[in-house]
Formats: structure tokens, sequence, C-alpha cells
């Protein structure tokens, strides 16, 4: 099995123009998909056929997938690499995406498979095939080592946070905004998002946010490499949510989505996607290996 990856790059501002066909296409595929599926070929024999199977990818989301030394890494390569084993002679090349452009770029059909760390969402799974759990994403805050008096969620009111625009982790955020709301109190000052994650951590580490809405794996690999700059804020904000990977719900995509499971599956319950979160994150998930739960958000 060979790995390539094709690197689109996109900066802050310029990512909506780059990306405009391509969201406009998937929302195009959205809309026509009850009519494409009825001739939509199986996808799976397809792949086989070509020996190629094209995967999208947001690099920017460590340790789960980034890039070092001009390759694409991380905890999802090495879980995809075991999937592959199902097909030997398949040679998968990989698109790095910005994340606001991986799901209307399936959609689109720019790529037969995602393989990202997306949040489980109501939302995207009435639209997607969700595939088995991978990871817990389960969001918290993480603010500056030195604000070492911001040391609960509750004290967010009258604060800037931030998070990546059309993640599940802003939504949490926008949530628990609410929530404080609701309850009476003044709420945050501002919420700002951004295209990518490091660029909302620059902000913090650079005094221009209080506070980031990430999911736990993340923020613990962050803090764990830079110590003296992050420190994560307990409680958890959000609920019990996991990272999937992505497939078009469709019945040309069944078959793949299937392989994806099942390969998935077998690195669960063999143990060997527990070696994989210890080598990445320094400590296990525990996470469903016969099911993927009902997202509650």
């Amino acid at each position: 099995m060979r790995f390539e990856f094709i690197n689109i790059p996109y900066q802050g501002s310029r990512m909506k123009a780059m990306f405009t066909k391509v969201i406009a296409a998937g929302c195009i595929a959205a809309f026509t998909m009850g009519a494409q599926t009825a001739l939509a070929a199986d996808v799976l024999t397809d792949i086989k056929e070509k020996k190629q199977i094209s995967i999208g990818t947001e690099a920017q989301f460590p340790p789960f997938e980034y890039i070092e030394d001009g390759k694409i890494v991380g905890y999802s390569t090495d879980l995809l690499a075991l999937v592959m084993e199902q097909l030997p002679d398949v040679k998968a090349t990989r698109q790095d995406v910005p994340f606001q452009a991986i799901l209307p770029g399936l959609a689109a059909r720019k790529f037969d498979f995602i393989v990202t760390s997306v949040t489980v969402t109501k939302e995207r799974a009435s639209r997607f095939a969700m595939t088995l759990p991978i990871a817990d994403a389960t969001v918290a805050l993480v603010r500056h080592a030195g604000a070492t008096e911001f040391t609960s969620p509750d004290q967010l009111s009258g604060k800037v946070a931030g998070s990546q625009a059309g993640s599940a982790q802003l939504k949490v955020l926008q949530a628990y905004d609410k929530k404080l709301r609701d309850e009476g109190k003044p709420g945050l000052k501002e919420i700002r998002e951004y295209v990518s994650f490091d660029e909302a951590y620059a902000d913090l580490a650079a005094g221009r946010l209080e506070a980031v809405s990430q999911s736990l794996p993340n923020l613990a690999s962050l803090v764990k490499t830079r110590p003296d700059t992050f420190s994560i804020i307990e409680p958890a904000i959000g609920p019990k949510t996991y990272y999937a990977w992505v497939g078009r719900k469709d019945p040309g995509s069944e078959s793949l989505v299937k392989l994806f499971n099942d390969g998935i599956a077998k690195a669960n319950t063999s143990g060997r996607m527990t070696e994989l979160q210890q080598k990445w994150f320094g400590f296990t998930m525990n996470v469903p290996a016969d099911r993927l739960p009902e997202p509650t958000m």
C-alpha cells in the first residue's frame, strides 16, 4: 500500500475565494444526490479497478493529521495504513484541504472518502455515512498558562474566546455562551472564528484570545508539547462526542464505508488502535468497536 498527498495550500482570508467553487459544487451535489445515487456505480469496485483511492484530509490537526517533512503524518495516517491492509494493491492519494471545504468536497465527489477527524453531530450523521469512532472528541477549553486566575469555564463571561469556523468545537462554545446567558450571566464578550486551530492557538499565546475550544485529545497533545504556554481548563464544556471518518450516504458508497468500518473495528478489537493512541497522545481512549453512539448535539 502506497501513500501520496496533494497539498492544496490556503491562507486565512483567501480560503473562501479559493474554495467557492468546491463549496458551491457540494451544495449542488447535496441537492441532486437523490438523482445521482440511482445511477451511481459501486465506488469500491471502481477503486479496485483503478487501484487508487482519493482521500480528503485537513492536515492541520495534530496529532491526528498534520504535515511533517512534506508528508501527512499522525494518528490517522497510521490508522489508515491498518485499514488499507484490506486493499494491498490500491494507492491512497490524500488531498490536504481546509476543513470548511472537506464535507462539501466529499458531496461534490472531489474525493472518495474523508480521513480526517470529523466530530459526529446529528446534522452530519443525517447527511453523510459516519464510520465507527476513531477517538474521543469531547470539547474542553484551553487558556494561556499564565492566566492562573482563570480556573473554570464558568469564568468565561466577559472574555474573548475562539475556535475553528464550521467546527463542532465552535458550536459547543456558542452553546456554552448561550448557557451562561440563560443563567443570567453576561456571557462571552466575543467569539472569534479561525480557518485553522493553529491560528487560534497563536492568538491565544499572543494574548489576543483568552480561551480556545477544542477536543480534549488535541488539547492534551498541545499542552504536552507547550506546557509553559497552554493549560487546559476543567471540566469539559461539551457532551460526550466522538471523532469519525466520513463517506457518502448513497448505495454506491455502502461497500466502501463497510470496508472502512471493518478495518477500524479490527484495529480497535485487536489492540492496534490502543497502541496508536498511546503513541500519538500518550494515553488511550475507550471508544466503541461495534457501533457509533447516537450523537447528542
